[in-house]
């Protein structure tokens, strides 16, 4: 005799559903220089490295009880990595990661981005 045992599937936590929000054309920003979008109620600081090349980040400053000041940080590289200098207390930032390299316990979000008929979009979690 054959027993059939039916297992169910593990019930995964669902993940917020994300999309893809236009922000602007990539010539309204200028190289290595921040701009700040709201976006559905969400300022996000925008930097274009190359024409090729753009970086989204949370446009508050985790250092300073939210600020909104990150789009007027100054943009650097530590080696290879793009980052992001606060202009308030200078913590330095990594564009892609939003790792601080100053404190490891300060966290500044960052946003996918693509580059999409001349406009720059940036995924959000609804």
């Amino acid at each position: 005799m054959t027993t059939i045992t039916q297992t169910r599937p593990a019930v995964l936590p669902s993940r917020p559903a994300a999309a893809w929000e236009r922000a602007c054309r990539v010539e309204d920003l200028e190289p290595s220089w921040g701009e700040a979008v709201l976006i559905k109620m969400r300022q996000i600081a925008l930097f274009l490295l190359s024409p090729r090349e753009v970086y989204a980040v949370e446009h508050t400053d985790p250092a300073a009880d939210g600020a909104p000041v990150m789009a007027r940080g100054i943009v650097g590289s530590r080696g290879e990595r793009p980052t992001i200098a606060s202009p308030l207390h200078k913590e330095v930032y990594d564009l892609g990661t939003g790792e601080c390299f100053s404190d490891p316990a300060l966290l500044l979000r960052t946003f996918r981005t693509r580059i999409v008929g001349g406009f720059i979009e940036i995924e959000l979690e609804d």
